[in-house]
Parts: structure tokens; sequence; C-alpha cells
């Protein structure tokens, strides 16, 4: 079975240990109370999962909010994966 989140090579600093532990915290508490409509693949918090894994939390905490802001009436959809650079 594939991971829900990213599984490929990152640097596990504290910081981007924190990140990533609050988005897992997320998903595994208030995830099911908030539904199961997102308008995009992958989810916001899989989003934010990578984005911080990969970039650090700052910058991917930064990615993650603004993919958040998007998921809202009128906003995008569909498929939108985390930038390389």
């Amino acid at each position: 079975m594939a991971s829900r989140n990213y599984s490929g090579p990152w640097h596990r600093t504290p910081a981007r240990l924190l990140g990533t532990g609050l988005v897992r915290l997320y998903q595994l508490t208030l995830s099911g109370f908030v539904g199961h409509g997102c308008r995009h693949q992958p989810t916001c918090s899989e989003y934010a999962y990578e984005a911080i894994a990969r970039h650090g939390l700052f910058r991917g905490g930064w990615l993650g909010v603004r993919r958040v802001l998007k998921c809202r009436p009128g906003g995008t959809h569909g498929y939108d994966p985390v930038p390389d650079k």
C-alpha cells in the first residue's frame, strides 16, 4: 500500500519534523471533521506535508497556506503538484 504522504528523500531537520508532524496530527484528528470534498489532487494536507518535507518549514508552509487559499468557491481544482523550486 502506498503512503498517503510524501515518501521521497528529504532532510529531517527539527523544523521540518515539527511542520510535517503538525500536518500529520491534523490528518489524524481534524481531517475527518472537515470533510472529504477536496478539489485538488493531492489533497491540501498531503500537499502541505510534501511541501514542508521538500522545501522546509517556512517556504513549504507558505506553499501550503497558498494552496489552502485556492480551495474556496470559485478557486482552482484538479491536479496541482508541489513545485520543484
